[in-house]
C-alpha cells in the first residue's frame, strides 16, 4: 500500500511486515507488549488496569522518548489482524477496564478493519502523540471511545529540535478539536472510570515552564470548558536526551509548581502526576508479554462495531 495515514505524507511503499515510511513499519501491527497497565490516569487504569498494546513505531521523533526502544529502534513482533483481535480479547478477559492503543497511528488502516470486524465490549482508547491528520481521526469516529492525546509544544522551534517536527503545534491542535468534537465532554461511569471523552497530556520539560503555561493557555481558551487535562512530571533523559545538555535532568522543583501554579489560575480540570513519578520503574519491559499466540486460538465473541 501507499500510506497518507500521518501528517509526515510520505506516500511510502509499505507491505505486510516492513515499510520505507518515516515509522518504518509495515501495515500489520507490530506489538512489543499487551498487558494490564497500572500507571495511566486513574480514570483509565481504575482499579483493574488498563489493556494496553504497546505499538511498535512512531510519527514522531521525540529524542527523549522513555519508550525509545519501540518507537524508534524496532522492537516487537509483526502479528495478524486475527491475533490483535484475540489480544483484545484476552485483556477483556483478565478485567481490563478499557482497550489502550499506545503509538496506533502507523497501524490506523488495519485498526480500523478490526475495531469494525470485533469491536471489544469495553471503551477504546487511542493512546496518542497528538499528531494526526483530521482526515485519519473521522475514519476513527464511532469506533475510539476515548482519545487520550498528548499536546507537546506550542513552539515550532523547540517540536523540531526535540522530535523533529516543526508543524507539531500546528498539527496536533486541529487535531485535538477534532477529537473533542468526535467525543463531547467526558463520561464517567459510577466507579469514576472514563467511558468516553477527550483528556489532554501535557510532559512539563525540563527548563520549559513557560512553554507548559502557553500549552495550558490554549486548552483553556480552544477546548470545552471540562475537557480534563492531565500535567505529567515524569520526564526522564531517555534515549537521545543526553545529547540536549538543557534537557539531560529530571525537572526541578521550581518548574514542576510554576506549572501547577498556572493549572490551578486558569482553573483546569483533570490530573496532576508527582514528581516522584520519574523513575524507570514505571517503564514497562517491552518484552512481548502478551503478544505470543495462545497455543488454541478460540474465536472471537466481540461484536460487530459498526453495529454497536
Amino acid at each position: 500500500m501507499i500510506c497518507d495515514c500521518c501528517p509526515r505524507h510520505c506516500h511510502a511503499e509499505r507491505n505486510e511486515t516492513s515499510g520505507h515510511g518515516y515509522c518504518g513499519q509495515g501495515v500489520l501491527p507490530k506489538i512489543a507488549r499487551a498487558g494490564l497497565h497500572h500507571w495511566e490516569e486513574p480514570c483509565i487504569s481504575g482499579e483493574r488496569g488498563s489493556g494496553a498494546v504497546f505499538f511498535t513505531g512512531c510519527t514522531l521523533g521525540c529524542v527523549y522518548c522513555q519508550n525509545d526502544a519501540i518507537s524508534h529502534h524496532g522492537q516487537g513482533k509483526v502479528i495478524s489482524e486475527e491475533r490483535l483481535i484475540s489480544i483484545f480479547e484476552e485483556l477483556v478477559e483478565q478485567g481490563a477496564n478499557n482497550i489502550n492503543l499506545v503509538s496506533p497511528t502507523p497501524y490506523v488502516d488495519v485498526l480500523e478493519r478490526v475495531l469494525r470486524r470485533a469491536k471489544p465490549p469495553v471503551p477504546v482508547v487511542y493512546n496518542t502523540s497528538g499528531y494526526e491528520t483530521p482526515e485519519t481521526l473521522r475514519r476513527l469516529e464511532g469506533l475510539v471511545d476515548i482519545y487520550l492525546p498528548d499536546l507537546k509544544y506550542c513552539s515550532p522551534e523547540l517540536s523540531q529540535r526535540y522530535s523533529g517536527a516543526a508543524n507539531y503545534f500546528e498539527i496536533a491542535s486541529r487535531a485535538v478539536l477534532e477529537m473533542c468534537r468526535q467525543t463531547g465532554l467526558p463520561q464517567f461511569d459510577a466507579n469514576g472510570l472514563l467511558r468516553s471523552g477527550t483528556l489532554v497530556r501535557h510532559l512539563i520539560l525540563p527548563g520549559q515552564a513557560e512553554e507548559s503555561k502557553r500549552v495550558l493557555h490554549w486548552i483553556r481558551d480552544n477546548l470545552p470548558k471540562g475537557t480534563p487535562v492531565s500535567v505529567m512530571a515524569q520526564y526522564l533523559p531517555c534515549g537521545k536526551a543526553a545529547d540536549y545538555p538543557e534537557i539531560n535532568r529530571r525537572i526541578a522543583k521550581s518548574e514542576y509548581n510554576a506549572v501547577l501554579d498556572e493549572l490551578f489560575a486558569l482553573d483546569l480540570d483533570g490530573y496532576v502526576q508527582e514528581r516522584s513519578s520519574a523513575k524507570k520503574d514505571y517503564i514497562p519491559p517491552f518484552d512481548l508479554s502478551g503478544v505470543e499466540q495462545a497455543e488454541t486460538p478460540r474465536p472471537s465473541s466481540f461484536r460487530a462495531g459498526a453495529e454497536q
